[in-house]
């Protein structure tokens, strides 16, 4: 439900949690102190640029009882969401990946023509097209303002919103009970993951499956992705703690699929207890078995990556001071959520002239609490910078391959993760 004007008024910025939001275990570790930062994805324009961007507290935790990887530092979702500018749809691969995702789960869970599809936190449609264009209703649920609206008027009908037990009720009533329900890259934005998955529960048709995407927290330790921490994510999820968290719900982890998506990602199938949708255990059982060998359910076992991510820092910002006191001229390439994240843990704000981007709505922006200005790529030829931090570096290849001009030009790239190096 929306809170009233009232509500937002008297509801605090950030509420700090002292207990796990999975398991409420009081037992929770500290994994990585990062730096506070604005909202990641808050890029300005010029007329904002005198208004203050407060920051917020980005502490990863563990909780020793379930073994939950969060923040436990909550900004208001009103904050974050309702004036969202991220698009699926200009997100390099995803079109082909959400694509590809639809072909796969109907496979899998074989509903018949025209059954419900619902995607919790819809974006602009994307997947839900994807399911649109092989037969399904389809329905998006999503917070974002201007981002619903787009994809309502694209015939991709999307109701403005967050997500909770209570709308699920609405849905149920107005639009009947659905066959499959997906939640991805949005599972892990939830804070109250109880009443997130009652409503789950609660839209699903006895046979439904509900579908999830999310980051693999062992992916993110292994390949340090530190750029996946940032507000919006709240929890990062090993498959053992989900394993055992959504019998409290009627429900059951049937199958695992690990993905290679936003440098590793798992996708989840849940279904009622009891008779339903037959699918099978995919990767399941040998990731559970990884986690536990490897020590991803026992904070002590994680000590070792926040040492190894200080230590990354301590490198690149001494990379960083002495290029900048040999007179080179550096410059970013990216500007995403997550990039915020690296450009306060590395502290880059006064090092960067500028950062480029290939998503259109960047450019003319401003970073968030820096206000380092967001261009097109084309300035890597009209400015001609000496070095040029890859901070989208999980794109390295068709950054580098699109880019040679500047490369042979003299220009070098560097690798920030997942580990410092020079292309």
């Amino acid at each position: 439900m929306k809170p009233s004007p009232a509500e937002r008024e008297l509801r605090p910025a950030v509420v700090h949690r002292t207990t796990c939001r999975m398991c409420d275990s009081s037992d929770l570790s500290l994994i990585l102190e990062l730096e506070p930062t604005p909202p990641g994805d808050h890029y300005v324009t010029a007329d904002a640029l005198a208004v203050p961007q407060p920051t917020y507290p980005m502490t990863l935790t563990m909780c020793g009882r379930c073994g939950l990887a969060q923040l436990p530092d909550v900004v208001d979702p009103e904050i974050l969401y309702r004036d969202y500018i991220y698009n699926t749809s200009i997100s390099l691969g995803l079109v082909h990946h959400f694509d590809r995702y639809a072909e796969s789960v109907l496979a899998r869970v074989a509903p018949p023509p025209g059954s419900l599809v619902i995607d919790v936190g819809s974006n602009d449609g994307t997947l839900l097209r994807a399911f649109k264009s092989r037969g399904m209703r389809v329905l998006g649920i999503d917070p974002a303002r201007n981002v619903a609206r787009k994809a309502t008027e694209a015939g991709l009908e999307t109701l403005n919103a967050f997500f909770d037990s209570t709308l699920a009720d609405d849905v149920r009533r107005s639009h009947g009970a659905a066959a499959i329900v997906t939640a991805n890259n949005v599972f892990a934005n939830v804070d109250d993951l109880n009443d997130f998955v009652d409503g789950v529960r609660r839209l699903l048709a006895p046979d439904g499956v509900f579908v999830f995407e999310t980051g693999y927290f062992p992916d993110l330790v292994r390949q340090n992705i530190i750029d996946n921490i940032y507000q919006e994510h709240l929890s990062y999820y090993s498959v053992q703690p989900l394993r055992q968290f959504f019998p409290r719900h009627g429900l059951q982890l049937v199958a695992v699929e690990h993905e290679p998506t936003k440098g590793g990602s798992i996708r989840g199938f849940v279904k009622r207890n009891g008779p339903g949708a037959a699918i099978s255990s995919g990767d399941l059982s040998r990731l559970i078995d990884s986690e536990i060998s490897e020590g991803f359910d026992r904070p002590p076992s994680l000590h070792d990556f926040s040492r190894r991510i200080g230590g990354l820092r301590d490198s690149l910002v001494g990379l960083v001071s002495d290029l900048r006191a040999r007179g080179r001229v550096l410059a970013g390439y990216g500007a995403s959520v997550g990039v915020t994240t690296l450009l306060y843990y590395f502290r880059l704000g006064e090092a960067l002239s500028f950062l480029v981007d290939d998503n259109p709505v960047r450019h003319g922006r401003f970073t968030p609490g820096h206000h380092i200005p967001v261009l097109s790529s084309d300035a890597l030829y009209d400015r001609k910078p000496d070095e040029v931090l890859l901070l989208a570096w999980r794109y390295q290849e068709p950054i580098v391959r699109r880019h040679a001009a500047f490369t042979q030009s003299g220009g070098r790239f560097i690798l920030p993760l997942p580990e410092i190096s020079f292309v």
